[in-house]
């Protein structure tokens, strides 16, 4: 029996589940290691990886309708950003940046009816576009979806409960189908009002896992410039979840 494709990594020790997983966790540290600033070192962003992969072999729940590799790509995933979080990698001032430019983008699409273009989100925040594009790079980084904001808003449920609603699509409670289904439903509705080249970053990062140097290749544009579209679609995707649940939780 494979451990890496096993449902059940209970016959295994930790050692060897964590030997078997290494190229899983260092995978994940690199993706996320390639959009955080140079002083972050992908040995802490390992290290915390195996704690989220012993985790992962601690809580895991065979009868539950999802492999032991999603799950512990989560877990891992969810342990590196932990361990981000306590080096406040990301300012205050960023995240609010991060918000503040999230509300612009919308309020201008919704006031124009349309996608709107970077000269127009420039001007609306009364920067130069050589300022805007460096306000980008310096807010690159910011998550998606952070379960903490989920558990602000079901405040019933715990991070391992909503960590099952993202990951465990055949759950059978009534509750957690019509959340995963309400979430990738936003998602989906998201991603479609991006722009092409926003929604083609997104799905060559996400879905076809390339890097954004490689993207840039398959593009014909420089990393930075693919680093910016790919910020800016992940900021509108962000603005709409959060509206989201705003209105809906």
């Amino acid at each position: 029996m494979d451990p890496l494709t096993s449902k059940d990594p209970s016959p295994f020790s930790r050692e060897e589940m964590i030997v078997q997983y290494t190229p899983l966790i260092k995978f994940i540290a690199h993706r996320l290691a390639m959009r955080l600033p140079s002083h972050i070192l992908v040995e802490d962003l390992n290290s915390a990886g195996v704690i989220g992969l012993m985790d992962a072999i601690t809580k895991f729940d065979p009868n539950k309708n999802v492999e032991f590799k999603t799950y512990a790509g989560f877990r891992i995933r969810g342990a590196m950003l932990d361990e981000l979080r306590t080096l406040d990698w990301i300012p205050r001032s960023v995240r609010q940046k991060a918000t503040q430019m999230e509300r612009t983008i919308l309020q201008l699409e919704r006031k124009r009816g349309r996608l709107v273009e970077d000269e127009e989100i420039a001007s609306e925040l009364d920067l130069s576009l050589e300022d805007y594009y460096h306000l980008i790079s310096e807010i690159n980084g910011v998550s998606l979806l952070d379960t903490e904001v989920l558990q602000q808003k079901i405040s019933k449920l715990s991070a391992d409960e909503i960590l099952n609603i993202l990951i465990a699509e055949k759950e059978s409670d009534p509750f957690h189908q019509f959340s995963l289904k309400e979430i990738k439903r936003v998602l989906a509705r998201a991603i479609e009002e991006l722009s092409p080249k926003e929604k083609l970053v997104i799905s060559l990062y996400y879905y076809d896992e390339l890097t954004l140097k490689e993207i840039g290749e398959v593009l014909d544009l420089t990393e930075s410039r693919i680093c910016q579209i790919h910020t800016k679609g992940i900021l509108k995707l962000r603005a709409k979840l959060k509206r989201h649940l705003k209105d809906t939780i």
